[in-house]
């Protein structure tokens, strides 16, 4: 059984079973397909990369935020500049986004 990660879009549903894992996973693979914008191809800054690599590694936005020596504000605002840019809804979709093309 998987949790959603996301708090809009699965607050109230719960967890995922593994019969519906495999078509929430599609739709994901799909969305991110087609987020790569312009002739196929997003360009992250290398400190876009370090905040989403940091995230990866589990940390919260405020261990981020000292990490990065920026306010939460500054942050949270970046990784919302990040996921607009990449076409996902939140920022571990972005970690995802980047891992899966070998960036982290």
């Amino acid at each position: 059984m998987l949790w959603c990660a996301g708090r809009r879009s699965c607050a109230s549903s719960g967890p995922v079973h593994d019969a519906d894992a495999g078509t929430v996973t599609e739709r994901f693979e799909a969305d991110a397909a087609a987020a790569s914008g312009p002739a196929g191809r997003v360009e992250l800054e290398p400190h876009d990369l370090e905040l989403l690599r940091l995230l990866g590694d589990g940390l919260s936005v405020d261990q981020v935020a000292r990490r990065a020596n920026a306010s939460e504000r500054t942050v949270r605002r970046r990784y919302r500049t990040i996921c607009d840019r990449l076409g996902v809804q939140t920022p571990i979709q972005a970690v995802v986004w980047a891992a899966r093309r070998g960036l982290l």
